[in-house]
């Protein structure tokens, strides 16, 4: 592997500052719960609070600039400086850790390098020497107490830390802790240089050396620590390091930051462990690569793979609606695009792109990197170059070659109120992957109507378990009978094995995007013997309805008899269920036994569901109308998250299942309408019931087909073929009437 000519030059040039500076630092915590009172949303007050500032200097004429509007960087200058001067006049506090996430010893090392990081960087733009002290004296600190370390005593099942309970932590500390040397390392003495060098290589010694089982994995765990190895190596001028870094520790490329790259993207930009996490790695997937862009431009780091990193970051902002990530696999549902390491990303990425697009997002954000390219992105958005970001329908292939399924995103209107169906054809996602195989995720209206559970934890929370995952996530929130997915047996995909599961990824079949007819077809057949399943998924529009329906056909084939339960989990107050109830009111039932049944009361059963198979809920101002086409001598059952939940652990969520016992081959097939109106302040409700009469599956001739008709005599029929070729002809006779279309899928107006 090449080096640049700075390596050498550095080692001559010891005490001069290298370029990381140029990319600047904002801190980011690790995945541990690290929720700060200096999150988001209290930045966007200190930011409005800046810019109110900045308007009134201009109104009254104070100010050397008076004529010239704030910016999003002047705001994030104002935010930092405050921050940091509040944390020096508290004074050095470099404690003895022993607490897990959450405890006051945790906390306080992560203010420490966030407010070391933001102070290197008020150094580096305007030079007061009061930061740098502020930095070195920080350091020094650590330098003493890091000989001191060991294996930390919170430490549980993960690779431990020394500053933190888990390694992943150390990581992040010295991510961040390395730029803001950087920022100031050019201003000390030789004497405290040459401590605190000593420190960077004892941290950089126990990732890549004490903690190598986690350091040559292909995680996002090891992301971060070979960043944050890389980078120390760039700033002590140490090749080794850096080299150890972009290839592993035995440096022959089977591990290491290029072997990521290589391994955890797909061709789309798509991250293997989901988007919750795929917004976690970036940041030091972006940072480091900025610093190899910057000090070995001939790695060509960001052209790398067709602009993989580029291309996740533009993804990661597809993977979300109304701004908040689409909750796949271990996902905490607050996570959005107002989180520090998006910030960062966006920056970084228009500054090597100039992406109008992206001004558009930091506009969304309201916050910009504390970096030269935060100042670009504020400078870009008060020139008024900003234009909309793209949301679209769109197919993001799963795996380093694009084969282990996919996930499809289709969409209607725009990104914060029109609709979004996901269906999750993807690959398992590792250790913080769910047995989650075909199943799908709807929103509209500002709102997440089909819901996926995500994770059981509460992020940074210490009395719930210090923070980290529940034992509920286990029993719950990874169990396929968790989400929207077909459940066999009451057992989950690939029986609860996620060393199988990672190597049977499901199969993207087909998609489509289009005006009024969008689709999506998943198939597997290795979740259970024996079993296959084809999940076909639309988005149609229908003369006469306001908003597009969604249309579920999910195609199972078995020689032997099975119990098969799909659930639908949603949110929303029910206001109408069709088939007649039978209610457990005076006790609650709990469905079973493991597995995640444990977890399920039974409020309510329906059985034989023969007609009238609907329910109706109202979630916020509109109502939604589930409609199914039930099996003979087929169950409804609504339920609750909840049982066998001594330590209120779960939240309490509702459920919808549909379940046929005795059947081998099946299909389940159903239609989710938006409709309606509710204004309480108008105390007027419009359309509260479903605007569709009927609903019914024709099978025949190697194809489905739904039929559905309107209150206003509309009918459409919706056709899935059985072989998915695209020049295949088929038809099917519906009620007399031939219906012929060619390819996997068609919409066709009866």
């Amino acid at each position: 592997m090449r080096m640049t000519a700075y390596l050498r030059a550095f080692s001559a040039t010891l005490a001069c500052g290298i370029s990381l500076a140029a990319i600047g630092a904002f801190p980011v915590h690790a995945e541990t719960g690290d929720v700060d009172s200096l999150g988001a949303e209290s930045g966007d007050v200190v930011t409005e609070m800046a810019m109110q500032t900045a308007d009134d200097d201009t109104a009254t004429g104070h100010g050397s600039e008076a004529a010239k509007p704030a910016t999003l960087f002047d705001a994030e200058v104002a935010r930092a400086t405050a921050f940091v001067d509040d944390m020096m006049r508290a004074g050095v506090n470099v404690p003895m850790p022993k607490d897990p996430g959450g405890g006051y010893t945790h906390e306080q090392h992560k203010k420490n390098y966030k407010a070391m990081v933001e102070a290197g960087e008020l150094y580096r733009l305007n030079g007061d020497a009061k930061y740098a002290g502020f930095v070195r004296d920080m350091l020094l600190a650590y330098a003493d107490l890091y000989p001191k370390l060991g294996p930390h005593p919170a430490r549980s099942n993960q690779q431990y830390g020394r500053l933190f309970w888990q390694n992943l932590n150390d990581a992040v500390w010295l991510v961040n802790s390395i730029q803001a040397y950087d920022n100031i390392r050019a201003s000390l003495n030789d004497k405290d240089r040459k401590k605190i060098d000593i420190l960077f290589r004892s941290a950089a010694e126990f990732m890549s050396v004490e903690s190598v089982k986690t350091f040559d994995r292909i995680h996002n765990h090891a992301t971060w620590s070979t960043a944050g190895v890389g980078m120390t190596g760039y700033v002590l001028g140490d090749k080794n390091l850096v080299d150890k870094a972009l290839l592993g520790s035995k440096k022959d490329g089977k591990a290491g930051f290029l072997r990521q790259m290589d391994q955890l993207f797909s061709p789309d930009g798509y991250y293997a462990e989901g988007p919750y996490y795929q917004r976690y790695a970036l940041w030091p997937f972006i940072v480091f690569a900025d610093a190899i862009d910057k000090n070995d431009p001939s790695q060509k780091i960001f052209e790398r793979r067709d602009a993989i990193l580029l291309k996740a970051m533009n993804t990661a902002i597809h993977l979300t609606y109304k701004g908040r990530f689409f909750p796949f696999n271990d996902a905490i549902k607050d996570k959005s695009l107002n989180t520090e390491e998006m910030y960062q990303g966006v920056a970084i990425a228009y500054a090597k792109t100039k992406n109008p697009q992206l001004l558009s997002i930091a506009q969304y954000q309201r916050r910009v990197a504390l970096s030269a390219a935060g100042r670009a992105v504020a400078d870009g958005i008060a020139q008024g170059l900003s234009q909309p970001f793209p949301f679209q329908s769109m197919l993001l292939r799963d795996g380093p070659s694009g084969d282990d399924g996919a996930v499809a995103i289709l969409r209607h209107g725009d990104s914060d109120t029109g609709q979004a169906l996901v269906a999750k054809n993807s690959s398992q996602g590792m250790g913080h992957g769910h047995f989650d195989k075909l199943s799908w995720q709807f929103y509209d209206n500002g709102q997440e109507v089909v819901t996926d559970y995500g994770a059981a934890r509460f992020l940074n929370v210490v009395a719930k378990d210090g923070g980290k995952y529940l034992p509920e996530n286990e029993s719950w929130a990874k169990q396929s009978i968790a989400h929207n997915v077909l459940v066999v047996d009451e057992k989950s995909h690939f029986d609860g094995d996620v060393k199988i599961a990672d190597t049977l990824p499901p199969k993207q079949i087909a998609y489509q995007a289009g005006d009024d007819f969008s689709y999506s077809i998943g198939q597997i057949n290795t979740a259970y013997e024996g079993v296959g399943m084809t999940r076909n998924m639309a988005m149609v529009s229908i003369e006469g309805l306001k908003h597009p329906i969604i249309v579920d056909v999910m195609r199972v084939t078995s020689a032997a008899p099975h119990q098969y339960d799909m659930p639908l989990h949603y949110q929303g107050h029910i206001t109408r269920i069709g088939p007649q109830l039978s209610s457990n009111v005076e006790t609650r039932p709990v469905l079973g036994k493991d597995n995640g049944y444990q977890h399920i009361w039974v409020d309510a059963t329906a059985q034989p569901v023969s007609q009238n198979a609907f329910i109706t809920w109202q979630l916020d101002n509109r109502f939604y109308t589930w409609r199914w086409a039930p099996f003979a001598g087929s169950e409804m059952i609504l339920a609750e998250i909840g049982a066998n939940d001594p330590m209120f652990n779960l939240r309490r969520e509702p459920i919808m299942i549909q379940r046929a016992k005795g059947a081998g081959n099946a299909i389940f097939a159903g239609i989710l309408e938006s409709h309606g109106k509710y204004d309480g302040a108008a105390e007027q409700t419009i359309a509260s019931d479903s605007q569709i009469k009927s609903m019914k599956i024709v099978n025949g001739n190697g194809a489905d087909v739904m039929v559905i008709e309107t209150l206003n005599g509309v009918r459409v029929a919706i056709g899935f073929a059985h072989n998915e070729q695209a020049d295949m002809e088929h038809s099917v006779d519906i009620d007399g009437q031939l219906v012929k279309w060619t390819g996997p899928a068609a919409r066709i107006k009866l």
